[in-house]
């Protein structure tokens, strides 16, 4: 007897695994799918943020330790200048002039461009106006004075240029 209730049961057990599931065991299993496949996404989302992120700071690390490699010759050369001891200012004034001309090749290798000189047109996205003039001789709304050239790199301006307008 006991044998054969053991065969019943095994019968049923066959009988419950080759039986469909219900709609509601389709829609659990379903809803457990979506889950799984949301948690992956969310996961592999997270990781590509963080991976982002660190390139990123790691892009500026980079982006900084080239731009100040460039300058650092500059640098070299007027620590030289300074070291030297010479009594002949014309021959101290044309290596500090060499120096000042190593800077702006620098700058223009960077990308750097200055702007800004007397005559050129008022322009408020480019330009900080501090003083207003009256001159018949230079246009109306022009540069009668710069006080400081300005900056920019490429299409982006790094520093307005500090200047006198004439009204």
């Amino acid at each position: 007897m006991a044998e054969e209730k053991d065969i019943r049961e095994q019968a049923e057990e066959a009988v419950e695994e080759t039986a469909e599931p219900t709609p509601e065991e389709k829609l659990s299993e379903e809803l457990n799918d979506a889950k799984d496949k949301l948690l992956r996404v969310m996961a592999e989302y997270d990781n590509f943020r963080k991976r982002s992120q660190k390139e990123k700071e790691q892009l500026y690390g980079d982006c900084k330790a080239s731009t100040t490699a460039e300058f650092l010759s500059v640098y070299d050369n007027f620590q030289r200048a300074m070291l030297t001891e010479t009594a002949d200012y014309d021959a101290f004034k044309k290596g500090v002039e060499m120096i000042f001309t190593q800077f702006g090749e620098t700058l223009k290798k960077l990308g750097v461009e200055a702007f800004g000189e007397k005559g050129d047109e008022f322009d408020p996205n480019i330009h900080n106006a501090v003083m207003h003039d009256e001159d018949d001789s230079l246009p109306e709304n022009s540069v009668a004075e710069v006080f400081s050239q300005g900056y920019k790199l490429g299409e982006r301006v790094i520093r307005p240029a500090v200047v006198k307008v004439v009204n």
